[in-house]
């Protein structure tokens, strides 16, 4: 069956992961995500606005090398800083503004970046 209002819309992203196990842990504790497992080496996630995966690779996702920045929305950039921090993840960049909001990138313990943006204050 196909879907004619996903046509040409991205529908699925994928990230590497160094800890498979540690990576789950940060996405349920800190946002809420939940996974289904793929044999050892993936597992999708879902509830985080699009459906997704990780997958077991020694590779990190990281804009220093070009990598592609998913960028995840917080209603509180402070509470989820702190979230994100108390659940192992490590800031790459503390919150900054930048023309549409406040920001700030982060690792989860599997290696890879993303980031999480809030309106102006």
């Amino acid at each position: 069956m196909s879907h004619p209002a996903h046509h040409h819309k991205i529908n699925y992203v994928e990230f590497p992961s160094q800890d498979l196990v540690k990576t789950k842990a940060f996405f349920a504790q800190v946002f809420g995500w939940t996974f289904t497992d793929y044999g050892p080496e993936y597992a999708a996630f879902s509830g985080a606005g699009m459906d997704g995966g990780f997958y077991q690779s020694s590779y990190q996702s990281r804009t220093a090398n070009g990598a592609t920045l998913a960028v995840l929305y917080s209603a509180e950039l402070e509470k989820t800083l702190t979230a994100v921090e108390q659940a192992g993840g490590e800031i790459l960049q503390p919150i900054f503004s930048f023309p549409g909001g406040r920001r700030f990138h982060f690792a989860e313990p599997g290696g890879s970046e993303l980031a999480v943006w809030s309106d102006p204050v």
